[in-house]
């Protein structure tokens, strides 16, 4: 395999394949590396070009699994609220009255 990524939308399509078995702490350690290295300076034009692109793919299995804990939590807290109202949403005017007073809040 050549160092040479000149066609970026095939070689990120391989690359993220290839990236998306990382965890994320995994992911974010390399991406870390890769910005260092790009703020360290002295590469030339296109090994820059090809860590930035690196860099990208990274970011992107990151924010995939952010995305994935974001969903998780979400989907806990809607399911923490449905148990806390009865049925869901449609308990959701209810609630208010669940603290035993007369009903004034509806």
């Amino acid at each position: 395999m050549s160092a040479d990524d000149t066609d970026t939308t095939e070689a990120d399509r391989s690359d993220l394949d290839g990236l998306d078995g990382l965890g994320y702490e995994q992911a974010r350690d390399q991406l870390i590396d890769v910005v260092r290295r790009l703020e360290a300076g002295g590469l030339s034009l296109e090994d820059s070009l090809a860590l930035w692109e690196q860099g990208e793919t990274l970011a992107k299995v990151c924010e995939r699994h952010l995305e994935g804990a974001r969903k998780r939590i979400d989907d806990k807290l809607a399911s923490v609220e449905d148990a806390a109202n009865g049925t869901g949403a449609d308990a959701e005017g209810e609630a208010l009255d669940t603290g035993g007073g007369d009903g004034a809040a509806g």
